[in-house]
């Protein structure tokens, strides 16, 4: 008797954790299933809340993009930018990359995007909203991308009012990572060496964030419309076909002679990197192993049983334990400190090319004051340009320090080097006009380079808080009206510049 009562105890200790799993399992697949389901949503469904009804984790995580809320006025930091951007928009205003969350906002926000007044005003054009929203494939889907791209910015302000959410990346029908800006298939095409036809999923997951994060110009372009009214498109372009490095995009800007406008003081035909994220991340040692973008910036987590991608999108060294060190040795105290170095070092190149090119733009001017030729500046503003162009390549590819650190200082060292060809033959033209002993201004604070270059910083932000508190809040009605805007993508946003 003693003996089948010890039999029967030893049975339930077993099968209660047996029956527990055997549970477990089950409402873990019920998870899964429901996971992978492929639910109803419309084409072009700009409304991120509404995916989120049908992936929860997913999109809580994306919400959680709003914690990275600070705004840090990079102008302030280093005042040698508004000599180095003089006459372009990012002397105005340049802040440090917000959350997802805030893409939209911070876009609309920005004094680059001016203060426009209606839809023919303001200093941009459509074009520029291509990058920070689902609701863009909607309006080239339903007028063409040729219309799409022409007219000014303010023209789409009541269509264009979701920030960065799903359907940028996902197919509707059947939830697979898709590239919905067409610029993108059209570069890799042009490049060669990955046709988007051919890319595996592991490959998307970088190429998804590849349609925001590359370097891209505004190719004009000329077209008629139905009525038979010509018109210019400023198209989205990416100059791919001669290779993915600086010195590639280099010459395929020189080959077309392109600049993205004449810098105010030294009439330097100047080039703008915009953030080549993916084109330096492929030549580093992370792209070259394989691993794409989500692997460090969306990591896999767990819920119980259930396995989903993070799409709270940030900094990898924000969850160190979860990213880095699935891959990387030692204590997360000690990869702090290596990425630490990392970063120090580039920041030490990165300032040494900013004096220097801030320098040989006043120093260009002073040349043309006192009367050089075009034929002697000529050489002179080609060692600009391209030195400028490679410090930003190198430094507007957020990350590059950790995604690709020997190509970073590579392209640092090489606009450096560019950059003290362009001064030295500059003292040679400055001494021929008996100032071989000018010195540059001083340009030590945002306020004191604003006033070098003649920018009009007070008249901006009024202009732009005339903005603010009109036409900004119509917007968001017109697409309240129009059945497309998303409540729930500007819950609890506040209000913050950095000229506020």
């Amino acid at each position: 008797m003693k003996r089948s009562w010890l039999v029967t105890i030893a049975s339930v200790v077993i099968m209660v954790p047996l029956l527990l799993l055997f549970v477990s399992i089950k409402e873990n697949k019920a998870d899964q299933k429901a996971i992978n389901a492929v639910p109803d949503i419309k084409e072009f469904e700009s409304r991120s809340s509404e995916w989120g009804k049908h992936f929860q984790r997913e999109y809580d995580s994306y919400m959680k993009t709003r914690k990275s809320d600070e705004i840090k006025d990079v102008l302030k930091d280093e005042p040698a930018l508004v000599v180095m951007w003089a006459g372009y928009g990012f002397a105005k205003d340049y802040n440090a990359p917000r959350g997802h969350y805030y893409a939209l906002e911070d876009n609309i926000n920005s004094l680059r995007t001016g203060g426009p007044v209606d839809a023919q005003s303001g200093p941009m054009p459509t074009a520029c909203w291509t990058c920070k929203s689902p609701d863009v494939p909607r309006l080239i889907e339903k007028n063409g991308e040729l219309d799409y791209y022409t007219g000014k910015w303010a023209r789409f302000g009541g269509e264009i009012v979701n920030t960065i959410g799903c359907a940028d990346c996902h197919d509707n029908k059947t939830m697979k990572l898709t590239a919905t800006r067409g610029y993108l298939k059209q570069g890799l095409d042009a490049e060669g060496s990955l046709k988007y036809a051919e890319a595996s999923h592991q490959e998307m997951r970088s190429l998804v964030c590849a349609q925001c994060h590359v370097e891209y110009y505004f190719k004009k372009t000329d077209w008629t419309d139905a009525k038979g009214e010509k018109k210019t498109a400023n198209v989205v372009t990416l100059p791919w076909d001669n290779g993915l490095s600086a010195e590639a995009m280099e010459q395929y800007y020189d080959q077309r002679d392109f600049s993205d406008w004449t810098h105010a003081v030294s009439k330097t035909p100047m080039l703008k990197a915009q953030h080549p994220g993916y084109e330096m991340f492929v030549t580093g040692v992370h792209g070259k192993q394989g691993l794409s973008c989500a692997d460090c910036h969306m990591p896999y987590v767990r819920e119980g049983g259930v396995k989903y991608s993070s799409h709270q999108v940030g900094s990898p060294l924000e969850n160190v334990a979860n990213t880095c060190l699935n891959c990387h040795k030692g204590t997360e105290k000690e990869f702090r400190a290596t990425v630490t170095r990392k970063l120090e070092r580039k920041n030490e190149l990165s300032r040494t090319a900013m004096s220097v090119l801030a320098k040989a733009h006043l120093e260009a001017g002073k040349a043309w004051e006192l009367g050089a030729t075009e034929a002697e500046m000529k050489p002179i503003l080609q060692d600009i340009r391209h030195a400028q162009w490679r410090w930003d390549f190198a430094i507007a590819s957020h990350g590059s320090f950790f995604h690709a650190p020997e190509e970073t200082l590579r392209v640092l060292g090489s606009a450096i080097n560019k950059g003290q060809d362009a001064r030295l033959k500059l003292r040679s033209v400055l001494a021929r006009y008996n100032a071989a002993d000018y010195e540059a201004p001083d340009f030590s604070s945002k306020e004191k380079a604003q006033a070098i270059v003649g920018l009009p910083f007070g008249k901006l932000v009024e202009e732009k808080k005339v903005f603010l508190d009109g036409l900004k809040g119509q917007w968001f009605e017109d697409g309240k009206a129009k059945g497309v805007y998303d409540a729930k993508s500007r819950e609890g946003m506040q209000l913050k510049t950095s000229y506020n």
